[in-house]
């Protein structure tokens, strides 16, 4: 038995095993692949990426020391985990079971996708869903962002202060009524195509223009980048019957990174915590380690003599 499973190997995941191991707890990372998100990073022609700051540096140093720590880490994927008398049980996709007496649920969320022609031959190629991370970029540029909920409208928000143009493509009313939806239709820069769908997102090495319809009204829109900003799904099916989740199926947890369940802590994008970037899951993957490791200190000293395994 582990001391402690993590799940996800991306920003929070990588933090804490990494948290984890210096504090010597028997710890095992189950994961498909070692940095998530950052192993998707947007590529434009003619902007200067030292304009952003990220955590990409951080999570590839936590890669590098994962990846010679065999021992501490699986490369498969969780089907589910479910508790047990003594912890909770971690069963994968090969059919693998594990057992720890705590788990740090870390596995993310994925961007929701346009589903049209074109979409992913240019994914990150000029086409982003993350007009946060890299706003800076596109100073006085062209620029699209698509959707019409909070996280559309914070982008375009982003977006105006630099660029030179902001079209937003919402394809339903959405949050426009909201105070910030109201203020954005009154900013000089920003257009707003209200109940346009995408058809197709069309270019050459990168993006370059996307398609959109509205009835038999069709346009062709160009721009520097195109930001796809609809909600996150967040990857919290494999312990949505163990742990609480909102109404966007976001895993709820406290400031010490608890669910509602006792030896259960989840960490990064898959929670309700505040905002989808990497700096903030590697602070959210820490907080996660450091929680799980107070939580096993404080659990009764179990006697496994000849086990090779310490009594947390």
């Amino acid at each position: 038995m582990y001391d402690l499973i993590i799940i996800g190997g991306g920003p929070a995941g990588l933090t804490a095993t990494i948290y984890a191991l210096r504090k010597r707890l028997n710890v095992l990372l189950i994961t498909k692949d070692l940095g998530g998100k950052t192993n998707y990073r947007l590529q434009c022609p003619d902007v200067d990426h030292h304009l952003v700051i990220n955590g990409e540096e951080v999570v590839n140093r936590f890669v590098n020391e994962v990846e010679y720590l065999d021992f501490a880490r699986v490369m498969d994927k969780t089907e589910s985990v479910e508790r047990v008398h003594d912890g909770f049980r971690v069963r994968t996709r090969t059919g693998k079971e594990h057992v720890g007496r705590a788990v740090i649920i870390a596995t993310g969320a994925n961007a929701q996708r346009l589903n049209v022609p074109g979409e992913k031959n240019f994914m990150m190629r000029g086409l982003c869903y993350s007009a946060v991370s890299y706003a800076p970029l596109f100073i006085d540029r062209e620029t699209v962002v698509i959707g019409d909920g909070g996280l559309a409208l914070r982008a375009t928000a982003e977006l105006a202060q630099i660029a030179k143009q902001v079209t937003l493509i919402a394809p339903t009313h959405g949050e426009l009524d909201s105070p910030l939806g109201k203020r954005l239709l009154a900013v000089p820069n920003v257009t707003l195509m209200e109940g346009y769908r995408i058809e197709a997102v069309q270019g050459d090495e990168y993006a370059r223009a996307i398609v959109v319809k509205k009835g038999t009204t069709v346009h062709e829109i160009r721009a520097s980048a195109f930001f796809v900003e609809l909600d996150l799904i967040p990857n919290s099916g494999l312990a949505s019957d163990l742990v609480a989740c909102d109404s966007k199926d976001c895993i709820k947890i406290d400031e010490r990174n608890r669910t509602n369940v006792p030896g259960v802590f989840a960490a990064g994008d898959v929670t309700d915590a505040f905002a989808e970037q990497v700096l903030i899951s590697v602070g959210e993957g820490a907080k996660a380690a450091l929680a799980a490791y107070e939580y096993l200190l404080e659990q009764p000293v179990v006697e496994l003599a000849g086990h090779g395994e310490k009594p947390y």
